[in-house]
Parts: structure tokens; sequence; C-alpha cells
């Protein structure tokens, strides 16, 4: 299994002095968060779409065996609610595709209070060109149904597993080839961390799920917590 580990974003300051050092320009950190992780989860696109050559620059900048995961536009998820989704993941994706190879996942994060509707998540689903690997974070234990995970199942998007105060909050279903994980905050000191108890079991969990790939990204950046339990996650796999 080939396991990527990183954290949700990298455009913190508080992590100066934890992962950027005093001195090193922010235009830099991308860089510099580069030097130690692998992978980025970019949540830049759910607030606004960056542009094609802000994509493409990203890919210039980074390292080759880079990857990063894109989290999709909350028009689509939070506003629209996957209704009439053709067009705005054809605009996502006409600028993501600029990072080429370097294309992780796309996120697909519903809003908790949006109830199942496995018909409008099929037809999203369905228009992601080929190849284009799309995780799902639902957040309403409505989905927790046959239907929807068999949805999943024929289109080869994988349900997030997720994370929160140390506790799963989605269902343990493997519904593609690759897994992808989010971790949103931990109950350690100082909050909010992970503690190692913590990370080992989801460490266990990623080894034991059976994926090809893996994708696993730390959510809880305060305090630059993500990126310490990202660094130790790595290490325990």
């Amino acid at each position: 299994m080939t396991t990527w580990v990183g954290t949700s974003g990298w455009q913190y300051k508080d992590w100066r002095g934890v992962l950027y050092p005093e001195g090193v320009p922010q235009r830099l950190w991308l860089e510099t968060y580069a030097e130690t992780f692998d992978t980025v989860e970019s949540n830049n696109a759910f607030y606004r779409l960056p542009s094609p050559e802000s994509f493409a620059g990203w890919r210039e900048r980074t390292p080759d065996g880079f990857v990063m995961a894109v989290k999709a536009s909350r028009y689509l998820t939070h506003i629209k609610r996957l209704a009439d989704p053709e067009e705005p993941v054809q605009r996502l994706m006409n600028a993501a595709c600029r990072l080429k190879e370097k294309l992780g996942p796309v996120l697909v994060q519903l809003p908790p209070t949006f109830r199942a509707d496995p018909e409008r998540l099929d037809r999203c689903l369905a228009a992601f060109p080929g190849g284009v690997r799309v995780a799902v974070e639902c957040r309403h234990p409505s989905w927790w149904t046959d239907e929807v995970r068999a949805v999943l199942e024929a289109r080869g998007a994988a349900l997030c597993w997720a994370d929160r105060l140390g506790r799963p909050v989605a269902p343990f279903w493997r519904t593609a080839s690759w897994g992808y994980v989010r971790l949103h905050e931990g109950r350690a000191t100082p909050r909010p961390s992970y503690g190692d108890t913590s990370l080992r079991t989801w460490a266990g969990r990623v080894r034991d799920a059976g994926w090809q790939d893996a994708y696993v990204y730390f959510n809880n950046d305060p305090g630059g917590a993500a990126v310490r339990n990202a660094t130790r996650f790595g290490k325990l796999l």
C-alpha cells in the first residue's frame, strides 16, 4: 500500500516556528512544506476557486511525486447541495487539471444538515472525468444506507473516514480500492492534538483497510497540532 500523509492546508500563520522557520517568507511556505510532507489537501477551492495558473504554479513549485488533493467548491456542496453538478464540476476540473500528475483525489464534503440523496450523489459523481478519484465526506447519519454505499462502490468513490475528538464519525466502508482519511480534532493536550494511542489506532485502521493507496490528512491546524500529528503518523506507518 502506498500512503500519503499531510495536512489540510498549509497557509497558517501560527505554523511559523513550528514548520516554517523565522525569516522564510510566506510566498515560500509551500516549498518549505513540501520538504517535510509529500501531500497536502488544498482547501482554497472550497471558498474561492483558484485560477488555472495558480494550480499550475503549485505544480511547478513542488517536487516530483508530490500530490495535492482538492476540496470541491462549497457552491457545489453547500449552496446547490449537489443539484445540477455538471457545470461546477467542470469549472473545478478545468482549473485543477493544471496540476497534471500531481492531482490527487477531489474531496466532496457535504454539509452536516444535508440529508441523504443517493440520486444527487450519483449524478455528481458521474460528472467527474474518468480517472479522477473522488472522496465523499458525508456528515448526516441518514447517509449510512446500503443504497448510498452501492452508489459509492459503483462509481469507485471512497467514503471519507473521518474522526472528531478521537472518535470515528463515519462507518468503515471500503467502497473503493483506495481510501481517504480526515482527522479533524483530537482530545490530547495541547488541544486539538491527537495522542499517541489515537494515532496508533488510526494507523492500524489504515494498514488493515486493504487499500492500494491511502490519503491521510490532519485538519487540526491550530498551534501546529496537525504538523506534529502528521509527522508522527507517518512514522507509525
